[in-house]
């Protein structure tokens, strides 16, 4: 099993805040069934706590009505779910061809070389975490590198040693 399967219990009960609570309420009924709701319960989720626990996949299979295993399936398949803490900035890169051809390896060198972060880790301070990802989906701009959902393209080390400059 890898690690990007293996659900971390947190030993604290997981609820909605205020605000996701009322998009929560918002959404199921745009959807033709409870069980329609579970991408994005997964989402709020991972809104509202950086990642997901077991207690909150526990949660959402409550609200939905659904069972815990379903809604843990649908974690695990999709690789947008962050399945344990993140560093405060997420940085993923792709890793499909394009992004290999246009320089992709030296980003995640410098990467490692100059904050000693590889793909899967969390900075020591926890400033950064890095994730290899499957397409981006901007392969005529590649290589892409998405941090914390926002897309920076054409990406190299120059701009990325920039872009790292501004981030808190």
């Amino acid at each position: 099993m890898s690690n990007r399967s293996k659900l971390i219990v947190t030993g604290k009960p997981f609820r909605y805040d205020q605000e996701r609570d009322a998009e929560f309420e918002r959404l199921v009924k745009r959807y033709p069934t409870r069980e329609s709701m579970i991408l994005p319960a997964l989402w709020l989720t991972q809104e509202q706590e950086g990642w997901i626990s077991a207690e909150a996949i526990a949660y959402i299979a409550d609200r939905i009505g659904t069972f815990a295993s379903q809604v843990y399936e649908c974690a695990t398949f999709y690789t947008m779910y962050n399945l344990h803490p993140m560093g405060r900035n997420h940085i993923c890169i792709c890793r499909t061809l394009s992004c290999w051809l246009r320089g992709k390896q030296e980003i995640v060198d410098y990467l490692k070389d100059e904050l000693g972060l590889k793909p899967g880790e969390i900075s020591a301070d926890g400033k950064f975490s890095l994730e290899e990802v499957e397409c981006l989906g901007h392969c005529g701009t590649a290589p892409v590198v998405q941090v914390n959902g926002e897309f920076h393209e054409n990406m190299d080390v120059d701009k990325l040693k920039s872009l790292l400059a501004t981030l808190k």
